[in-house]
């Protein structure tokens, strides 16, 4: 579901020289996990292509433990895992999707006071944990960011596409031109903005007027349905115009001049993945002091440099927004905030059904 960057050698090969976990260690200082927590070795589950290089490794060399690094591609195959039995100590799942195994008890409460580095958190990025998180009390930001169109400047007019936003989907001029996430969720969401309604709504008109917005779209432009093939895809210049997530965005962006992104003024979906710990951790202090890892400055500045997703760290952030030789001026690094129009999505197990059956008929042109 994301994309990594590449990492800059001078980066990769100093990071563990800088500092890399909370409470002001560096990685040449050396702690020992089993005496300490009384285990060494944490599973964590986490989104492909997800985390910057040596972040993991330099956990490893800090703490004399091991980690365990499986991958998701969707949130809902993850929770399908957990339901089969299979035990983590970090999850980082989307925002909707922590809102369920929260209340479905699957997650524990965090220990604040092993956490030293929540005070380096952007307030933006807190704000949006309200949202899923209401107490602030089970997740800690890992990523923020938006979704939007991304499009080539030379072949599609910014005046033309920004004027339309979504619609521009219906624009049978870009016929075969069109990259659309295999994504019910995101998907849907694009028609419900398109036509003024909430993506978490529960009308059965409204999401059947989305259900027809988007077999007119397929019929319209006739799009290659896709995940993270996209993304190199739309660097390479093969097609118009991508629905993306703001961090692939900002990665192709900053590697093909000729492509822009935008957020539609239709509204779009707003979102932030975070670190949680499951309820039946087997190792959660050792999970504790991954999560405060995480959070601190230079693991945050890996993993915002090579994935190109937004940083949750305020001084990450504030640095690859205006250095023009990471992230500064590209679009899709700085997601929207403070538009009415957008939105968080919340679990609705009710809704996801609703669109299940209807998304499989889209795809195959079908009404």
């Amino acid at each position: 579901m994301k994309k990594q960057t590449i990492f800059k050698a001078m980066m990769a090969g100093s990071l563990g020289f800088l500092c890399a976990c909370g409470g002001g260690s560096t990685a040449e200082e050396q702690f020992d996990a089993k005496e300490l927590y009384g285990c060494n070795v944490i599973n964590v589950y986490n989104a492909g292509e997800y985390i910057g290089d040596g972040v993991l490794t330099d956990f490893e060399k800090i703490y004399n433990a091991r980690i365990n690094y499986d991958t998701f591609d969707s949130n809902e195959s993850m929770y399908t895992k957990l339901l089969g039995g299979s035990t983590y100590d970090v999850l980082v799942p989307s925002d909707y999707s922590i809102e369920r195994l929260i209340q479905e008890g699957m997650l524990q409460k965090l220990d604040k006071d092993a956490l030293e580095n929540l005070e380096l958190l952007d307030p933006i990025a807190v704000d949006m944990q309200k949202e899923y998180d209401p107490e602030l009390a089970y997740a800690v930001p890992y990523f923020r960011g938006s979704v939007g169109l991304v499009y080539n400047k030379t072949n599609v007019d910014p005046a033309v596409i920004e004027e339309k936003g979504w619609d521009i989907l219906l624009d049978e001029t870009y016929r075969g031109r069109v990259f659309m996430y295999d994504s019910q969720r995101d998907a849907f969401m694009v028609a419900f903005k398109a036509l003024g309604y909430s993506m978490n709504t529960e009308n059965p008109e409204e999401i059947e007027a989305a259900y027809n917005w988007l077999i007119e779209m397929d019929k319209a432009v006739e799009p290659s349905y896709v995940m993270d093939e996209v993304i190199d895809a739309m660097m390479n210049g093969e097609k118009d115009i991508a629905l993306m997530y703001s961090g692939d965005a900002a990665y192709v962006c900053s590697e093909n001049e000729e492509m822009a992104y935008l957020e539609p003024y239709q509204g779009t979906n707003i979102w932030e993945d975070a670190m949680v710990i499951p309820a039946n951790s087997q190792c959660p202090g050792l999970a504790h002091a991954f999560v405060d890892y995480i959070t601190g400055y230079d693991a945050a500045y890996a993993n915002s440099e090579t994935v190109g997703y937004t940083a949750v760290n305020k001084q990450v952030f504030d640095e690859m927004s205006t250095d023009e030789e990471l992230y500064g001026g590209v679009d899709g690094y700085i997601p929207r905030t403070g538009y009415d129009k957008d939105e968080v999505f919340h679990f609705n197990e009710v809704l996801r059904q609703e669109l299940s059956d209807r998304w499989n008929k889209v795809k195959a042109g079908s009404n």
